[in-house]
């Protein structure tokens, strides 16, 4: 066995190197998702998308609603999760806050009348169930991957834990 595979401070830094990794992957998504928002037949009723509102009844693969502004905070969303992955404290707020924002936004699309003006994002009971699950996904990740970063001192480019 090789002395780095011992080496506890290695261990410590696969570990920032895979919460770096989930915020890359978790971009990418957002990135796909965006990009397919505005893609004809990926998502249905294309012709009806609006600018935002939920008069917007364009589906993402038939079934997420889906508007230029929600297409665009996806694409957003997917931006920073790329941008932040190239630091290890970046990819852990990314992952935190990005999981909050997602959360509160499967509150808030509980309590909104999906046929008022509140819903401007637009989402619908498919989104909720998917902002759910990508703000627990998200917290989760950011919590577990980098748990044990914060005993290990910055490296060599600078990340601080």
């Amino acid at each position: 066995m090789s002395s780095v595979a011992s080496d506890p401070a290695s261990a410590e830094a696969r570990l920032a190197t895979t919460v770096q990794k989930a915020a890359a992957a978790v971009g990418a998504a957002f990135l796909l998702v965006g990009t397919a928002g505005f893609v004809p037949g990926v998502t249905t009723q294309y012709d009806t998308m609006q600018g935002a509102g939920h008069e917007s009844m364009a589906m993402l693969l038939g079934v997420f609603m889906v508007s230029v502004l929600h297409n665009i905070v996806h694409l957003l969303f997917g931006v920073a999760g790329l941008a932040a992955s190239g630091r290890w404290q970046a990819s852990r707020v990314y992952l935190l806050a990005g999981g909050a924002v997602y959360l509160v936004l499967w509150i808030y699309g509980l309590l909104i009348d999906k046929n008022s003006g509140a819903n401007f994002v637009p989402v619908n009971a498919a989104d909720n169930w998917l902002h759910l699950g990508l703000g627990v996904v998200m917290v989760g990740a950011g919590v577990a991957l980098s748990r044990a970063r914060s005993s290990v001192p910055a490296g060599r480019d600078g990340q601080q834990p």
